[in-house]
């Protein structure tokens, strides 16, 4: 048989490591046509003569385009008959990427672990994305559950990974060149507010929405090659447990970062993810809100020119975040879809 259904929990073992397929040249047109699904307004990935002021050789790309790129060339190893991709951790922006630049990816599998249904099982890989050089440019953690193809299957002993809480700043930056602070243009930027401006357990409600719909999300998630059938296969999808199409985690995560802009617009550059969670489904008609706190601050070793907000996003469906709803204990929300903690570039007042 030529095709392949995928893998499933017992196909993978400990220590495992896969190339995916297929390398992936980005273009001006990806980068377009990602502005037009969620709208992201940062200057530095919007203008070229704003990104080569402040110390870029050009525009770079988006990093959670450079994150979904790498993330799809995954799909079809490890979670192509995944149940729900569960978090992430030890995420690290490790190199620019610049249109024309071609990205490959490969993943370690890390830690399995069958769930006591024994119908499925959560699997963690490191997943790498390499350019065209060889040179790393993103590596992650995530872990997924994943279909068992027999129920009744021997299962790979367990071993869950254990993984730091945060990333730590030491280990940051490496993607950004030095920042001229002074050509770095607040106005231009649409925000007077830098480094210094921010306090440590600041929140900020971004305010604005984002209606999502049926061909947005299936067309950003064809943009990733993204494979995962929950997304596309209404046929299926019709008989499964929603009934319906589920939005991909990931066009979440592009939609708050897009909509964090009105509060954060000079959070110019992802550095780091140190925790993702999806806490429940998107569907099309839903409409996602956000807002950030401001967890910790962080100066770089050696720079004076950029430091990092450790910050830590949460978007909703159908509820505005004036009241800053939560995922956690009391206050805990069902609306909530998202929680999200990553490090982020700021640049420092002159």
């Amino acid at each position: 048989m030529k095709t392949t259904p995928g893998n499933f929990f017992e196909d993978f073992h400990l220590g495992q490591t896969i190339t995916h397929a297929t390398p992936r040249t980005l273009t001006e047109g990806d980068v377009a046509l990602y502005t037009a699904l969620y709208g992201s307004r940062f200057a530095v990935q919007s203008s070229a003569a704003f990104a080569r002021a402040a110390g870029f050789a050009r525009a770079p790309v988006d990093d959670w385009l450079v994150f979904h790129i790498v993330f799809g060339k995954s799909v079809p190893d490890i979670s192509l008959n995944a149940v729900a991709n569960l978090g992430y951790a030890q995420g690290r922006f490790l190199a620019p990427v610049y249109p024309g630049d071609t990205l490959s990816a490969a993943s370690e599998v890390i830690g399995l672990k069958e769930n006591s249904s024994r119908k499925t099982g959560v699997v963690y890989v490191r997943t790498r994305g390499a350019n065209q050089d060889g040179a790393t440019v993103l590596d992650y953690v995530r872990w997924v559950m994943v279909r068992k193809r027999d129920e009744a299957a021997a299962a790979p002993a367990d071993h869950v990974p254990v993984l730091a809480e945060s990333v730590d700043p030491d280990e940051i930056g490496s993607a950004c060149p030095a920042v001229d602070r002074t050509a770095y243009d607040d106005g231009l930027a649409g925000s007077p507010y830098r480094f210094e401006d921010y306090a440590v357990g600041e929140r900020i409600d971004h305010v604005d929405g984002m209606t999502v719909e049926e061909a947005e999300h299936q067309l950003a998630t064809r943009l990733y090659q993204n494979t995962a059938r929950v997304h596309f296969n209404q046929f299926t999808e019709a008989q499964g447990r929603f009934g319906r199409r589920l939005i991909y985690g990931g066009h979440v995560i592009s939609l708050a970062r897009a909509l964090s802009f009105n509060g954060l617009a000079n959070a110019f550059q992802v550095a780091a993810i140190n925790a993702g969670r999806h806490a429940a489904p998107l569907f099309a008609g839903e409409t996602v809100f956000a807002w950030s706190e401001v967890v910790a601050k962080a100066e770089l070793a050696g720079r004076d020119d950029v430091a990092a907000l450790r910050l830590r996003t949460i978007a909703t469906k159908d509820r505005p975040c004036g009241d800053h709803p939560r995922l956690a204990g009391k206050d805990h929300d069902p609306a909530v879809i998202l929680d999200l903690d990553y490090w982020a570039l700021m640049p420092r007042h002159p």
